[in-house]
């Protein structure tokens, strides 16, 4: 019977697959994010900072943090039968930087992680995609010993364009994250539809 056909009875639905990329500053929390909401075991290219590294790497402010990321961390997270995203965490430091063209190629959108203790970090992030038109979302990691601000004063901190989502999120949790990652989502959607009108007017 056609009509009554059960869920049983339909066929595999073929998930799309998108790529949203994970940026921001050294420390800022990029592993973290992945690690927390991805559905497999994520690829994690994490090296032990060494006292060769210090002056090179700027940890004022996460003095805690012991390593960092080479290459990339790498995750997966359904967020419905017929979407599925594909995480690149970048890494944080100047010397790594010539790593993200390769990564951004071909990616739908991105999330920009700040730390509002060391906000200029994300600064080099932020100017990246929008010199390349890449739309993002700014995600302010909520850290226990950081002040709090409103989205506004970290969109007007970071000169954002009106239209950019400051989203406030704990990269540490597993539904906030998700949230985050479907503002990106919902984001490029509506840049792409923008893009395609301002072509045919």
């Amino acid at each position: 019977m056609i009509f009554g056909r059960s869920e049983r009875g339909k066929p595999p639905v073929e998930p799309v697959t998108l790529k949203i990329l994970v940026a921001g500053g050294f420390g800022v929390g990029k592993t973290t994010l992945v690690g927390a909401v991805s559905e497999i075991r994520p690829l994690r290219t994490e090296e032990v900072l060494t006292e060769a590294g210090r002056p090179v790497d700027d940890t004022d402010g996460v003095e805690g943090k012991h390593t960092t990321t080479v290459a990339m961390d790498f995750g997966r997270i359904t967020l419905r039968e017929d979407l599925v995203l594909y995480l690149f965490g970048t890494p944080g430091q100047e010397r790594f930087w010539f790593m993200w063209d390769e990564l951004s190629e071909g990616a739908l959108g991105a999330v920009v992680l700040a730390d509002t203790r060391r906000l200029e970090d994300c600064f080099a992030a932020v100017d990246y995609f929008e010199r390349r038109s890449i739309p993002f979302v700014v995600g302010v990691n909520c850290f226990e010993d950081a002040d709090r601000y409103p989205a506004e004063d970290v969109s007007k901190a970071l000169d954002l364009d009106p239209d950019v989502p400051v989203l406030l999120c704990d990269a540490r949790d597993r539904e906030s994250v998700k949230e985050v990652l479907i503002g990106v989502v919902q984001h490029a959607m509506a840049y792409a539809a923008d893009r395609r009108r301002a072509v045919t007017t």
